[in-house]
């Protein structure tokens, strides 16, 4: 061991997939998401780390995603992260709807509505 190994942890792997504590329904919701696909990277959403909340409430599903723009002063590039967001929040819909989700909102991480579908009363 060098000087500074005393500072290094004993290495983990990173756990993947949904946590082990999480209810039946959310790990569903989760292993769902994993058909969402970010076009630009052709990573799913999950495993790329942009889901970071869900939450069920009898016939409607809120998915909370990490959507972070890269390079702010390039407006071509703000473009194209657009486009990217609506692909996924249009292919998130899709999923759901085909899960069964009656009502789905998407918002981002600051709380901030970004899609919706479904009448509010969850009769779709």
């Amino acid at each position: 061991m060098g000087l500074l190994g005393i500072f290094k942890g004993p290495k983990r792997k990173p756990k993947r997939g949904p946590r082990e504590d999480l209810p039946p329904e959310v790990k569903r919701v989760v292993s769902t998401l994993r058909n969402v696909i970010d076009p630009e990277t052709e990573i799913n959403v999950v495993d790329e780390g942009l889901v970071y909340g869900v939450t069920l409430e009898g016939p409607l599903v809120q998915v909370f995603f990490l959507l972070a723009r890269s390079t702010p002063e390039c407006h071509f590039c703000q473009s194209i992260a657009v486009n990217v967001q609506r692909k996924i929040l249009r292919d998130t819909i899709e999923v759901l709807k085909k899960e069964g989700f009656k009502r789905i909102e998407i918002y981002n991480e600051i709380g901030l509505l970004l899609d919706e579908w479904g009448d509010k009363d969850g009769s779709a």
